[in-house]
């Protein structure tokens, strides 16, 4: 049995979160808080508690401030974000501050019954409909440091780079760009340090994100050792 703290200005949905909870497992107490400081107040008198219902624009919660500050100061505590808001950058963001799930008040019954058992699961819970934008975005943003990594590279790393990913041999690479292997292997270790890997099949790895074929078997076969 679990004890919740449901954070809501709004009495109605108050209500509709706590049917929600009642229909969905057995609760040893919860309790309703109408503002951010009323909220706090609970927490540090209900220090048990096993779930917050947080709604992202209750007065005094400022946004991310809050979940921010209430995140410092309960760090095991799951809590359960809910707002009118679904625009994907505010969700990311939610979770990114350390929320374990999001709630659109437009969520239904059964998808906030699936929320709350999720999270009390221990996994993280977004609306279907946004998960896959979600990941996609984070890919995006991947992308977008990686390719950041890759334009530190000098002309020359960036040649062995290219080199690596069609599978190339160090003795090879030193052979086409006239260096040294000793040489060859420099510039891998610089590129190991500048893309944040530790091996050669990463670098593959993190270089095939950025082209517009797929992966070469090939690439990925060589063992010779950095």
């Amino acid at each position: 049995m679990a004890k919740l703290i449901v954070a809501d200005d709004h009495p109605l949905f108050r209500n509709a979160l706590i049917n929600a909870i009642s229909n969905t497992f057995s609760t040893k107490a919860t309790i309703e808080t109408d503002s951010f400081d009323s909220t706090c107040q609970a927490l540090e008198q209900h220090p048990d508690t096993d779930l917050l219902l947080l709604d992202l624009h209750m007065p005094g919660n400022c946004g991310f401030l809050g979940l921010i500050q209430l995140r410092k100061n309960y760090p095991s505590l799951p809590i359960v974000v809910i707002s009118a808001s679904e625009e994907l950058d505010v969700v990311k963001r939610v979770i990114s501050f350390g929320a374990s799930a999001y709630i659109p008040k437009s969520a239904n019954p059964a998808q906030i019954s699936e929320a709350l058992k999720e999270v009390l699961a221990g996994e993280l819970w977004v609306p279907p409909s946004m998960q896959k934008a979600l990941h996609e975005q984070a890919s995006q943003e991947e992308d977008l440091d990686l390719a950041a990594k890759v334009a530190q590279l000098t002309n020359q790393q960036y040649k062995v780079l290219y080199y690596l990913t069609e599978g190339w041999l160090n003795k090879q690479i030193a052979y086409d760009l006239n260096i040294s292997e000793a040489t060859v292997k420099a510039h891998i270790t610089a590129i190991f340090r500048k893309l944040g890997c530790t091996n050669r099949t990463q670098v593959v790895i993190q270089a095939q994100r950025l082209t517009l074929e797929p992966p070469v078997n090939k690439a990925l076969s060589s063992h010779e050792q950095d």
